[in-house]
């Protein structure tokens, strides 16, 4: 299985420079993405500083995370190329139309090299007051998940969650 997951994996990557994901794939990698968002709003993770047992969105002020050493250009260059773009509540048109992926396409790929796993699929939020669920999430690509997130977190959007959802308690 694990050799099929990085053929699967290789399969992903480029049918994500192009856009397009086949089903098969993209619920694969749906698991994978999974545990991502569980760490962004949910779960536990070790990092420099111990962060096990957090939940990351649910305990720290969104406007002072770090989600990767671009944040500051990601942020940036998402704001120029999307400036009205409205990242409260998005629709699945908004990111995976034929119109969309012409837009979004240009923009990830400026992050290639520079960003790890930019292509790889995430889970979004949808709506930014609500957690992850089947009818909240959608995959996308990781740093196209950096952009809508980054601009929650510095636009206040995100500032909801820590009133909204408590952290886990910790697993004895």
């Amino acid at each position: 299985m694990l050799k099929k997951v990085k053929e699967e994996k290789y399969e992903f990557v480029i049918d994500t420079m192009q856009m397009f994901l086949k089903p098969s794939v993209e619920a694969m990698w749906a698991m994978k993405a999974m545990e991502h968002a569980e760490v962004y709003f949910n779960a536990s993770k070790q990092n420099l500083i111990d962060l096990s047992d957090l939940d990351i969105l649910c305990s720290v002020d969104p406007k002072f995370l770090k989600l990767t050493p671009h944040d500051d250009n990601i942020y940036k260059t998402f704001r120029e190329e999307f400036p009205d773009l409205k990242v409260d509540k998005l629709d699945e048109d908004q990111l995976k139309s034929p119109e969309a992926k012409q837009k979004w396409r240009p923009f990830c790929e400026k992050f290639k090299g520079v960003v790890e796993d930019y292509s790889f699929g995430t889970l979004l939020r949808l709506d930014h007051g609500g957690e992850y669920s089947e009818e909240n999430s959608i995959l996308v690509t990781r740093i196209q998940f950096y952009a809508i997130e980054l601009s929650r977190n510095r636009e206040g959007l995100n500032d909801c969650i820590r009133s909204k959802y408590k952290p886990r308690p910790k697993n004895q």
